[in-house]
């Protein structure tokens, strides 16, 4: 149940910070590398901000999940148990998250996404949703992704399909578990969303307080392994 619990609010994370970043960051998204590649080919083609940012969100974004990746090697192979290993995971996304937040309101609003305020402040939101998507896939792997709707919607509408025509008995449990679990992951991503709305449209880029605490709140949980 703790690991529900966890995946649910790294869910909110994802939705709330990508949205509140592509609103306070000019169209860059932190964790939808999708996203990145539609703005910035429009970025190209009419000639507005933001190429450089998102540019270099792709690499950095790599970069930082192959470094939690190995992170999380080397620790487990240190004798560190791997819930433990999850809590650290968690704890640097805070970090991170609270960076992002600190620079956002200190060197923000941001008019231009290439300013070198920007950059620095969206690198930090980048680092900290590629260190949610590591950690989520490699401790979190059996439940739906944080980040990613666009499967997690899919996956919903083809066990949706299964249940109604049924599936055999052996599986349907899981069939059933599974698009419980992935319903509601796309509901707390929803919440997400429209709260980095409602709340960016209220306090700006101070709205990015929540998602530190809503990071921490994770952090504080010990999932089993």
């Amino acid at each position: 149940m703790r690991r529900v619990s966890i995946a649910a609010l790294l869910t909110f994370n994802g939705g709330f910070v990508d949205s509140a970043g592509y609103f306070g960051l000019q169209g860059l998204f932190t964790a939808h590398v999708t996203g990145n590649f539609v703005t910035l080919g429009a970025a190209i083609v009419f000639g507005t901000h933001g190429i450089i940012i998102k540019t270099l969100a792709l690499p950095e974004f790599i970069a930082v999940i192959m470094l939690a990746r190995v992170t999380g090697a080397v620790l487990r192979a240190r004798g560190m148990a791997p819930a433990a290993v999850l809590q650290l995971m968690l704890g640097l996304k805070v970090a991170l998250l609270f960076a992002f937040f600190i620079l956002c309101v200190t060197l923000g609003p941001f008019a231009d996404s290439d300013s070198p305020g920007a950059l620095v402040a969206g690198f930090a939101g980048v680092a900290a949703m590629a260190v949610q998507n590591a950690a989520q896939r490699v401790h979190l792997g059996n439940l739906p992704p944080t980040t990613i709707m666009t499967g997690n919607t899919t996956q919903a509408a083809l066990d949706a399909v299964d249940l109604l025509h049924g599936v055999d008995a052996e599986h349907r449990e899981q069939v059933r578990t599974r698009f419980v679990r992935t319903v509601a992951g796309m509901v707390a991503f929803a919440a997400g969303c429209a709260a980095a709305a409602a709340l960016y449209v209220w306090v700006g880029l101070y709205c990015l307080a929540l998602p530190v605490v809503v990071g921490a709140a994770t952090a504080i949980f010990r999932a089993r392994d």
